[in-house]
């Protein structure tokens, strides 16, 4: 069986313009850059043709990787979800029991996460560990660094960093 790729409508979107200007704009560029460097003459010494099917390589490699994504891709729009409970798409605050310190993560699909913009992959230990739970149950949460707990302070699907009514 396939496993299904979650992802919010804004990912789905960069995903296919990302695929359409690999195939409509990148794709082109190197056939050309590969035709100047085959009239250079012989293609064994010829550098500008091995870096030319190089990057051919990657880009056919990356197209083959985002069509793949996307016919896994499962769009999930993470604002006509509500409730208490941690699932796809939920900005959660957690408090940090030992330090006082609060935190804020958005769950999103591996190809959207990016911890420096608070966003985490639903398959990521944090977000396995807070997935189903509600609004004031305490989480433990293994860590290189070891075990922490945190408390759910508030789940949210509304826009990222927003409120959705509670």
């Amino acid at each position: 069986m396939v496993d299904k790729n979650p992802i919010t409508p804004e990912g789905a979107t960069r995903l296919r313009d990302e695929l359409q200007n690999r195939k409509t704009v990148e794709r082109p560029a190197i056939t050309l850059l590969i035709a100047e460097a085959r009239a250079h003459g012989d293609l064994s010494e010829n550098a500008e043709y091995h870096a030319a099917r190089e990057r051919q390589g990657f880009n056919e490699a990356r197209i083959k990787d985002l069509e793949d994504k996307l016919a896994r891709a499962e769009v999930i729009d993470p604002t006509k979800l509500a409730g208490d409970k941690v699932a796809f798409g939920a900005t959660v605050k957690l408090l940090n029991t030992d330090t006082n310190e609060e935190v804020s993560y958005r769950i999103l699909g591996a190809d959207e996460a990016d911890i420096n913009s608070g966003s985490i992959s639903i398959t990521a230990p944090m977000a396995r560990s807070l997935l189903g739970r509600e609004v004031g149950d305490e989480v433990k949460v293994r860590t290189p660094s070891g075990e922490r707990v945190y408390e759910i302070l508030d789940v949210d699907y509304g826009a990222p960093g927003g409120s959705n009514g509670k």
